[in-house]
């Protein structure tokens, strides 16, 4: 298991970052990065049970680690998902679990940086590595733009 790290600086408060970041309808748009139509099913509390999820059913099954409002959320991936079926217990999937995706906002002058902490099996490190920047570029211009109308 490796540990990948990414970070933006974002001009917008730390809570417009994290609204628009784990908004149902803002999340589908900077998840295309990763794959068109990504969702999630669930609720951002902590101990809550996750579903990360990709048109056709498949993704991760996770849960809320630990959450501090606006500061820094830890999400425990727990296993996958195919064609809706999760699992949690093969040998494929108890090779890299449980593994953490985690986010911390911090003020930064105006802005925020967010910092992206990933655990990653190395055979996904290319695909992260060259979709997570792509990601965060595009979270970034949609709370920069949302920002931009709140103080218009």
């Amino acid at each position: 298991m490796k540990r990948l790290q990414f970070t933006t600086v974002i001009q917008a408060t730390p809570a417009q970052v994290w609204e628009t970041m784990l908004g149902q309808v803002t999340y589908r748009i900077w998840t295309t990065a990763f794959t068109e139509g990504s969702h999630f099913e669930g609720t951002w509390a902590q101990g809550e049970r996750m579903r990360f999820l990709a048109p056709g059913g498949n993704g991760l099954v996770s849960e809320i680690a630990e959450l501090r409002p606006q500061a820094f959320l830890s999400i425990r991936h727990l296993g996958e998902i195919k064609n809706g079926v999760e699992d949690t217990e093969s040998e494929a999937v108890r090779s890299w679990t449980p593994c953490f995706e985690n986010y911390t906002f911090t003020p930064a002058g105006d802005g925020t940086e967010l910092v992206v902490d990933m655990d990653m099996a190395e055979s996904f490190e290319d695909y992260m590595a060259g979709t997570w920047p792509k990601a965060l570029s595009l979270l970034k211009a949609l709370c920069e733009a949302r920002a931009a109308n709140r103080r218009s």
